[in-house]
């Protein structure tokens, strides 16, 4: 994998954070995985002091905040704390689906490998979820987590029967090409990939109040793979 230039996917920065527009694939922090490198390894070529104020899924891109010291990581993290970061992912999932400030609010439990559940025993999860726009047998949905427990969003448009597509690990398959566009003819001896070959979940929006008290709202535009997966299935 050829990794990013980190100056490339700064949205924002100033003398206390900087946002960076995350590609899939990558990881936040370490993971498990050996030989691989991970967003805060290459954050820190381009700054030693950063630190990630939070995290997201490896799969997911979008808005992922770093401080450049330890005032600004603290400030912040109170602000996750007290559930006061402005957060807003977009998701395309399988179903049509009408949400109008559509609430979730079921308990989350992760289990030892990872996976995480809906149980009564697990930590209480919200998110509220709003239909952005509706395609044959697809939705792009706007998600606001009030919470952040582990995959949270993802597990909880399961429970409402709308998978996000690519998401195996909860319930939603893989999207081609040919089951949107009639007669697509796919050269021989070749195999048909998925439209995106990870689940489509973007943190579209993050905003939070910098250390003079204003506020700042920041947008990651969609990566390729999102954008082509949206296109295709406005076409079709």
């Amino acid at each position: 994998m050829k990794y990013p230039v980190f100056k490339d996917l700064i949205i924002f920065e100033n003398e206390d954070y900087v946002v960076v527009n995350k590609p899939p694939f990558l990881a936040t922090l370490e993971d498990r995985t050996p030989n691989t490198t991970n967003l805060l390894k290459i954050a820190r070529q381009y700054n030693p002091n950063l630190q990630a104020c939070h995290r997201l899924d490896k799969d997911t891109s979008g808005c992922l905040v770093f401080a450049k010291n330890a005032e600004a990581y603290r400030h912040l993290a109170m602000q996750f704390e007290a559930r006061e970061v402005y957060k807003v992912y977009h998701a395309v999932t399988w179903g049509t689906h009408k949400f109008e400030e559509e609430l979730v609010n079921r308990a989350i439990l992760p289990n030892a490998k990872g996976v995480a559940k809906l149980s009564p025993q697990g930590k209480p999860a919200e998110t509220y979820f709003n239909t952005l726009e509706t395609y044959g047998r697809h939705t792009l949905v706007e998600c606001l987590p009030v919470t952040g427990r582990l995959h949270q969003i993802r597990v909880h448009l399961a429970f409402l029967g709308a998978p996000i597509v690519s998401d195996e690990l909860y319930g939603g398959e893989h999207l081609y090409l040919s089951s949107l566009k009639r007669g697509y003819n796919l050269k021989q001896n070749t195999e048909e990939l998925p439209l995106i070959k990870r689940f489509a979940l973007h943190s579209f929006n993050i905003g939070f109040i910098l250390m003079n008290s204003e506020p700042v709202k920041v947008e990651a535009p969609y990566p390729k793979d999102f954008a082509v997966l949206v296109k295709q299935l406005r076409a079709h």
